[in-house]
């Protein structure tokens, strides 16, 4: 019976299997097609109408472009422009190299005249790491008696140190300075009361006249100084060494201005003894001289290391068999090379001085290097030999020329074989030092360079004049890797805050994702303006000794220089001439760019890059090209080396121009022009985009400032409100000798005297040379007296500047005063209320930004305006300008949308800004006028969407999106994916939009990117090379202890883990209590905590320390391919084989995609904009720095090269021997004598 009842069920499920069968061709097993197409064409037209009649009120665009009506285009001459900026960057540095003459006049002149003075030891003057301010506590004076010194055998003396007044100068980035006298920096490696050193302090204290002489001519000088040779640095106007860094590390000598004044380019080869005796102290102190020789060199020098035993082998291996140039990211590469050296065997000495001069020779001859001065550095414990046929065969060939210097450096107390390595430096026109301790190793290896410039002495005459590469003021480069460490103990102390936090959550796979990333985040900061760093260019010309016994040691006395702040070269380059989306750049002989728009040299927004200041002009001049990264094109070549040439020419080229942070792109083709500035190594190159920048805007005659001052206008009445704001970084007008609080009250102060009578416009910006200026003025006047600055024009005015800004003011001004949009406007409250509109603004291509807040209630909030103003005054170098601009020949009556990247993730309200852009049309010609736009509330945005969707999207089956034409997501049904990347959110939908050509994919290298290694810190040299390290060492052990005991306190001891929480805890216990403990994480003792979990712990709170390495990347960008009819917008939805539809928002750069959230989604596929590094495929002991070398750039050496004199020959002194085998001698000598008497 059961068994019939089983067959029963059995054939039922059969017959319904059976029926199922047969339906299924019927059935589809994909979803419904639920995309309406129509419906989502409907609602992106609705939208983009609805947003468009908002920008269309809000901004009154039609308004604008009206105003402008009376205005003419023509046309832009780039030859011209680029020809007359030359102009004027050539009379300022005149003005400079004018300054720096006349100090090196006058302390050579001094010099000579306090020769037979005496040395004062207790001779006070302004020590700038000492000298006091009214009302600083006076130190006391130390009571007893100070200690002997052992060095110099006799008291320290102490002198009370000065008091001066200082004041706080913007032109000096409010540093607090005194304009009456100088002040002296000394290093500490240097003492001040030596003789020769207080001697030099003496004398140079009278160069204080011609400082303030020169500031008087010249009020638009920076800082200058005197360098010595004896270590210390006088500075103009006096002011307190900054204290804000651990360890003052500032020698004037070691800087790029002092090292190329002092000595002509030089090639050098250094060669370290690998012998096994060099161990120990012997091998610290060794590397210690090497990498201050490395601290000495210049962009214009070249160098390579050779470590020798049985073998000679470069400490890079990919750099044998040549000379590196002598820059930040090459030195770098040489100095960690070093490092890593450990010594072998017996040393050849042979087999490496050949390996050095035939290196040399071939370097000569095959017209690489610096092709000037040559040396050979040898670093040992003693020769065995002098060697003297190797210097025969190769430098003793022309005499009494030698081509190649030789110094040597004796490492260790206790030697032996001194005399034949002391040989080799004087029988080559070299110097012999030898050197038992690390302290004394910079003074000691700085005595090379008074040997280096001899003949630029015995020539006495020719002050070459030197231009370094840019730089950032006083900072050291050791400090990018001190700070970098600090940051790398901040991010340990804050994990070790957050484990007690949160404790076993902090391990977990998705939070330390987190935080690796949060951080990376952070080293991808790279801010164009860094407020952390004065960047510069200094001119220096050496300094020489005149006295009559000079020639016999040709000494050499310092340099003299001033700084010309990058800043104030960049306000000669007018801007506006160039127009929106324009910019200028210098170029050096090496082709490293002085500056550019796109020179990044900081990251993490306060730590300098490794190889900051080397960057090439083709590193960042993008061909839009798709080459691989590092294969630049020919054609950008060719133009490169016109430039390096100095040669003048133009040309147009497609580019990559990336911007808002490297996250956003645009191709388009621009227009390059190209001139030398005479008298220096530099060349100016201007770029504008072709599209609209062959013409822009000018006023016709009548409209002139003068024309409508006779009329009656009153010019400030044209500025008046608050409600504007002029370009803070562009010079409309500039008083030479006085300051003003803001732009704007210093735009006003020139427009009433404008409306003076006898006004007249300024020749040019910088004032003549005063010996250029006497010569001219010498046959107008009977006293040949000429006028200074202050005398004759004490200002500047850029004339067409103020026209068009005066024009420009006055068309727009009812725009702040917009009365249109007050309570009595129904439409604009209702504006106001659906999208809380918070300000609309417009910004003209003079640089004048004005605005109008909105405000929700009939009271005048306060802030609203202000935050918009405050960040937002640099018009047409604002990212809405350039976007609206460029969007302009997408959709010409469109407007542009953005909301801040990552915006979502803030809990603050987001603002979406909207720009469009007007442009003025005349004679067939256009360009861009202006631009106008306003902020809403993203709130009211979303608000908006939902209504015009209704509850489509808010459905499980549908995810809606609103992108912008880079891909970035603007509204989102999940509000925290806001201002994300969308192939971040959906990799997979971005990657189909890519392959439909709704997006183009564009590549775009960063070659100025900075990377992390792991750190080998096993090496106890390398605490040597600075003092920072002894600080960073004792600073790990002491965190790593703390943390241990910390971590510790906080497991074992609850009761003061609680009492902790209770006093410093979250008070609105917002905090999550930690989680309860995992029972496998449980240990074998009772309280639960052993060995696991302290290794768990451990593993994750320890410091992985890396160090900095520069290193290429690459960006991903992405933007809307702009066909069109662009027949994807065309297509349906297709179940799920193309489960979405995408389509254009009209009078916008947004696009609306809707996806069906049923299909299938691959969570594996990621697309990223975040940098990627680049894989060249190196072999395990290359690196960057060895595939640059192989296709290094041609470069243009330095005109000036001074390497020898006939009377250098006739200089005998060349170092002393060692004190003590003097006596061993004289015991020896004594022994003889005995025998025989």
């Amino acid at each position: 019976m059961a068994w019939s009842r089983l067959l029963a069920w059995w054939r039922l499920c059969l017959g319904l299997l059976s029926v199922l069968v047969c339906l299924a061709p019927c059935v589809n097993l994909q979803p419904a097609e639920n995309i309406n197409y129509n419906l989502v064409h409907s609602w992106a037209d609705k939208l983009g109408m609805e947003l468009f009649h908002l920008g269309d009120f809000i901004t009154r665009r039609k308004e604008v472009q009206e105003s402008f009506k009376d205005a003419k285009v023509v046309s832009r001459n780039g030859a011209s422009i680029v020809d007359s900026m030359a102009k004027e960057i050539e009379m300022m540095m005149d003005l400079k190299v004018s300054a720096v003459r006349r100090i090196m006049d006058t302390a050579e002149n001094t010099a000579l005249s306090h020769q037979n003075d005496m040395a004062d030891k207790m001779f006070s003057y302004y020590n700038a790491k000492e000298m006091l301010e009214p009302g600083d506590p006076v130190p006391p004076i130390p009571t007893p008696a100070p200690d002997m010194d052992k060095d110099i055998g006799e008291p320290l003396i102490y002198v009370q140190p000065k008091v001066v007044v200082l004041e706080p100068r913007p032109e000096f980035h409010n540093t607090p300075v005194n304009f009456s006298v100088s002040s002296v920096h000394v290093p500490v490696n240097v003492f001040d009361r030596a003789p020769d050193v207080i001697k030099a302090i003496q004398w140079s204290e009278n160069l204080d006249q011609i400082f303030r002489d020169n500031y008087k001519n010249d009020p638009t000088l920076s800082w200058q100084f005197f360098g010595s040779s004896t270590g210390f640095m006088r500075q103009f106007p006096a002011s307190k060494w900054r204290k804000d860094v651990p360890v003052d590390l500032y020698d004037c000598r070691l800087r790029s201005w002092y090292m190329e004044a002092a000595t002509s380019p030089k090639d050098i080869v250094i060669l370290m003894d690998g012998s096994g005796s060099m161990l120990g102290q012997r091998l610290d102190i060794a590397k210690h001289v090497v990498n201050t020789i490395l601290d000495t060199l210049g962009t214009n020098d070249f160098v390579n290391i050779f470590t020798f035993d049985k073998e000679v082998s470069p400490v890079v291996p990919c750099f044998e068999d040549t000379l590196i140039q002598a820059n930040l990211g090459n030195i770098r590469e040489l100095k960690e090379g070093i490092e890593l050296f450990r010594p072998k065997s017996i040393a050849n000495y042979t087999a490496a001085l050949t390996k050095a001069f035939e290196l040399l020779e071939e370097t000569k001859l095959s017209s690489r290097g610096a092709q000037c001065n040559q040396a050979i550095m040898i670093i040992g414990d003693g020769a065995p030999e002098n060697n003297r046929e190797v210097f025969e065969l190769h430098n003793w060939r022309d005499p009494p020329y030698k081509p190649v210097r030789v110094f040597t450096y004796l490492i260790g107390k206790e030697v032996a074989n001194w005399d034949d390595i002391r040989w080799m430096a004087c029988e080559n026109q070299g110097y012999y030092v030898h050197l038992s301790e690390t302290a004394e190793v910079r003074e000691m290896v700085l005595n090379y360079i008074p040997v280096m410039a001899r003949p630029l002495v015995l020539g006495r005459h020719d002050h070459p004049v030197i231009w370094s590469q840019v730089y950032a003021d006083i900072e050291d480069t050791k400090i990018s890797d001190y700070l970098w460490d600090m940051n790398q103990c901040e991010n340990q102390k804050a994990d070790v805050l957050e484990y007690w936090k949160v404790q076993d959550r902090m391990l977990e796979p998705s939070e330390m994702h987190r935080r690796k990333y949060r951080r990376m985040k952070d080293t991808w900061n790279q801010p164009l303006d860094s407020k952390m760093y004065q960047f510069m260019t200094t001119v220096s010309m050496p300094i020489y000794d005149r006295r009559e016994n000079a020639t016999r040691i040709a000494n050499i006395l310092g340099v003299a220089g001033t700084d010309v702040p990058i800043n104030e070269i960049k306000k000669l380059l007018s801007p506006f001439a160039l127009g929106v989306n324009g910019y200028a750049f210098i170029v050096t002989n090496n082709g490293y760019v002085l500056f550019h728009p796109d020179f990044r040299p900081v990251f993490q927004g306060y730590i300098l890059k490794p190889a900051y200041n080397s960057v090439d002009m083709i590193e960042v001049e993008l061909l839009d090209d798709d080459r691989p990264a590092r294969d630049f094109n020919p054609v950008l070549m060719t133009i490169r080396d016109s430039i390096i040439n100095q040669s003048t020419g133009s040309k147009w080229m497609l580019v990559k121009n990336h911007f808002d942070d490297m996250k956003r792109v645009a191709r388009i083709k621009r227009q390059y022009y190209w001139t030398a500035i005479k008298k220096t190594p530099f060349t100016l190159v201007i770029s504008y985009p072709e599209q609209y920048g062959v013409s822009h805007m000018d006023i016709r005659a009548d409209q002139e400032i003068h024309r409508i001052s006779i009329k009656g206008t009153n010019l400030r009445s044209v500025f008046s409100g608050k409600r504007w704001k002029i370009h803070p970084d562009w010079l409309f007008c500039k008083h030479s000798n006085r300051t003003f609080k803001t732009p704007e009250i210093e735009l006003l102060y020139f427009l009433e005297r404008m409306s003076e009578p006898g006004w007249r416009w300024p020749g040019s910006r910088s004032a003549m040379p005063p010996e250029h200026a006497a010569a001219m003025f010498s046959n107008n006047s009977s006293t040949g007296r000429y006028p200074s600055i202050n005398e004759k024009e004490s200002y500047y005015c850029d004339r067409q500047l103020m026209q068009a800004l005066v024009f420009d003011a006055r068309v727009t001004g009812w725009f702040s005063n917009n009365t249109s949009f007050n309570s009595k406007d129904d439409k604009g409250n209702e504006f106001k209320q659906r999208f809380g509109v918070t300000v609309a603004f417009l910004a003209t291509h003079s640089g004048l930004t004005r605005w109008h807040e909105f405000h929700s209630n009939a009271a005048e909030e306060s802030g609203v305006g202000e935050t918009f103003s405050q960040n937002n005054t640099r018009a047409i170098d604002e990212i809405w300008y350039k976007r609206a601009v460029d969007q302009h020949f997408v959709r010409e009556e469109s407007f542009v949308y953005s909301v801040p990247f990552d915006a979502g993730e803030s809990n603050s309200e987001i603002l979406v800004t909207a720009s469009h852009a007007v442009f003025h049309n005349e004679g067939g010609k256009t360009a861009p006028a202006a631009v106008v736009g306003f902020q809403f509330q993203h709130s009211a945005l979303y608000k908006l969407f939902h209504n015009i969707t209704g509850n489509a999207c808010a459905m499980d089956d549908k995810d809606c999106y609103i992108l912008d034409n880079n891909g970035y997501v603007i509204i989102s049904t999940r509000v925290h994916e806001t201002g994300r990347f969308f192939g971040e959110v959906n990799g997979a939908i971005m990657k189909r939009l890519l392959e439909e050509n709704v997006y183009t994919q564009v590549t775009v290298y960063d070659y100025q990117a900075v990377c992390f290694e792991s750190k080998n810190d096993n090496n106890a040299s390398s605490m040597l090379l600075s003092p920072l390290f002894h600080l960073l060492r004792v600073g790990k052990w002491l965190l790593h202890t703390a943390l241990w005991y910390i971590v510790q306190l906080l497991q074992w001891a609850p009761g003061v883990s609680s009492h902790y929480a209770d006093m410093y805890g979250d008070s609105n216990d917002t905090e999550p209590p930690p989680p309860e403990p995992h029972p496998e994480h449980h240990g074998r003792n009772g309280n639960g905590h052993g060995k696991k979990d302290d290794e768990i712990w451990l593993r994750y709170l320890t410091l992985h320390r890396t160090r900095l390495k520069a290193c290429d990347m690459k960006r991903e960008l992405y933007t809307l391919f702009n066909e069109k009819d662009n027949v994807v917008y065309n297509m349906t939805a297709h179940a799920c084989e193309r489960p979405f539809v995408v389509l254009p928002i009209p009078f916008s750069n947004l696009i609306l995609l809707v996806i069906d959230q049923l299909c299938p989604r691959d969570g594996s596929v990621v697309l990223t904009v975040n940098p990627q590094p680049i894989d060249y495929h190196l072999s395990v002991n290359d690196s960057l720095a060895c595939y640059k070398q192989a296709r290094e750039f041609n470069r243009m050496r330095p005109t000036s090269c001074i390497s020898r004199h006939a009377n250098e020959s006739g200089i005998k002194l060349c170092g002393k021997a060692c004190s003590v085998y003097a006596n061993l001698g004289l015991l020896l000598l004594c022994h003889i004598l005995s025998r025989w008497l």
